[in-house]
């Protein structure tokens, strides 16, 4: 099982050179957003993946019941034109973005345009170096002490069908990783004992002269 293995033929995500991967877990949803937004405001490209593993401060029940009463919010004419609800996580994060963005201008449609977001670690993020915000890390602006709620678990609860599959595909992903990753060491530990060979061989033939 993969990202890519549907039943039709979906395009590769591409990964721009400019851009800037950003591991979502373990940050608070407001202050990874406004260091997000001042970046796309500055033109950077910025990718946040495993949104569903973003944090946001306050106990689950009451930041469920806060979303609860927004879906609430609609147009009692025709509905669909709005607000509209997204479900997904990656969505919420998009829009908490937007909040923090000028309204209804050319520079704020282009910043908003610079903006990746996606639930899990998709190809090719998953071959590329992920970075951390220190100053949003919920371990360090966050009390041990004050509640906090898991984004994807609320998303999972009001309507986002997607769980599920999303940690099925990060467990492969996961064990993937861990497979290169113990090869990787190995290879390195199989130069480290080459390297003292060949050191060996070198002090025995200096003794000759050479």
């Amino acid at each position: 099982m993969s990202y890519i293995t549907t039943g039709q033929a979906h395009k590769q995500l591409k990964a721009s050179k400019k851009e800037v991967v950003v591991d979502g877990r373990g940050h608070l949803l407001g202050r990874l957003a406004s260091v997000v937004a001042k970046h796309l405001l500055n033109g950077t490209h910025v990718t946040v993946v495993r949104c569903e593993e973003i944090n946001q401060t306050g106990s689950h029940i009451r930041n469920k019941f806060k979303f609860i009463q927004f879906l609430r919010k609609r147009t009692n004419t025709n509905p669909k034109r709005g607000p509209i609800h997204q479900r997904a996580p990656s969505k919420w994060f998009a829009r908490v973005v937007r909040g923090m963005l000028p309204e209804k201008n050319r520079r704020s449609t282009e910043a908003q345009a610079r903006l990746k977001a996606f639930e899990g670690v998709p190809p090719p993020y998953d071959k590329i170096k992920r970075f951390v915000v220190p100053e949003a890390l919920r371990v360090v602006k966050l009390s041990s002490a004050r509640p906090y709620s898991n984004l994807g678990k609320l998303a999972s609860q009001l309507g986002w069908k997607h769980s599920e599959l999303i940690g099925r595909l990060e467990a492969v992903r996961k064990e993937s990783a861990g497979e290169y990753y113990a090869a990787k060491k190995a290879a390195a530990k199989t130069k480290v004992t080459s390297s003292a060979e060949v050191d060996a061989i070198n002090a025995e033939l200096a003794t000759y002269g050479y």
